[in-house]
């Protein structure tokens, strides 16, 4: 169970991070169309591999700032504002997507992991996200910021993302034909978690003001 929790948290974390189409997910599925699983799965590698180095600076991030309590509250009441926007932006875009007929340009063909890595480089989404769900999830005691809790959830979230990459890389061909349709209730279901995460967050908040002296 030591094991268990923190690599399935990690785990579902990154694959809920990376699941919507974006330009990591979806240029590995192009990759796997025109160059080949073998290659597609390269590019993969590299970018969960800086998913993994981002994580690990999120959560030892997140751990500081565990340490102090006014920031952990200012930073549930930020994430409630964030989730809250979340939800409304996608269930709002959800009714509003068409579909995309852009191609995916690739001009790299000599190392698809260093390709990788940069790609998922110069995306900063992931560490504050990982600093929000890792605070979240402290707040309800399913995460404690010990060395080794920290590491297995570490490597849960490298390896929900290399997971959620071959997903894409296996099944995009498809998915193709119903992209549209998969993208609009993808939302519905993201909107759905945001949702109920705001939710949790709010009551969270609310019990800490209520608690006070």
């Amino acid at each position: 169970m030591t094991f268990a929790l923190p690599l399935f948290l990690g785990f579902a974390a990154s694959c809920f991070a990376i699941v919507p189409p974006g330009l990591l997910n979806m240029t590995a599925a192009k990759v796997g169309l025109k160059e080949g699983r073998t290659r597609a799965l390269v590019f993969a590698s590299g970018a969960s591999s800086i998913v993994f180095i981002q994580t690990l600076i999120a959560v030892l991030f997140a751990r500081y700032i565990d340490r102090n309590p006014a920031i952990v509250v200012t930073l549930r009441e930020v994430g409630l504002a964030v989730f809250t926007a979340l939800t409304i932006y996608f269930f709002v875009t959800a009714k509003q997507i068409r579909p995309a007929k852009k191609e995916v340009k690739l001009h790299s063909k000599k190392s698809r992991f260093f390709m990788g890595m940069l790609l998922s480089a110069l995306n900063f989404f992931p560490i504050p996200f990982y600093v929000f769900v890792s605070i979240t999830l402290a707040s309800y005691n399913y995460f404690v910021f010990e060395h080794l809790f920290i590491y297995t959830f570490v490597a849960g979230s490298g390896i929900g993302a290399f997971f959620a990459f071959y997903c894409y890389i296996a099944f995009f061909k498809k998915m193709e034909s119903r992209t549209a349709f998969l993208i609009k209730n993808m939302n519905y279901f993201i909107a759905s978690v945001t949702g109920l995460i705001s939710i949790l967050t709010l009551i969270n908040i609310l019990n800490y003001y209520l608690n006070l002296p």
